[in-house]
């Protein structure tokens, strides 16, 4: 039986060509800059530095919390 994984399917890479941030159309991704990629059902998200680190850093935030494992409370 495989482990599920909270992690979607999820890279690093460097832009192949220039495009927009896909979290904020202001940041624009130049060829050959890193880059976020994440998997959206059969195409990917492509995020730039500055959005990248701020998804990681909430969603890290997230895990942390579940790491706890005490239920919510609803406000």
């Amino acid at each position: 039986m495989a482990i599920k994984s909270l992690v979607v399917q999820v890279a690093v890479d460097t832009a192949g060509k220039a495009h927009n941030c896909q979290a904020n159309a202001k940041h624009r991704i130049e060829k050959g800059d890193v880059r976020l990629k994440v998997r959206n059902r059969r195409s990917w998200d492509h995020y730039c530095r500055a959005c990248a680190e701020n998804i990681i850093a909430r969603d890290i935030e997230k895990l942390s919390a579940l790491q706890n494992l005490e239920p919510r409370v609803n406000d």
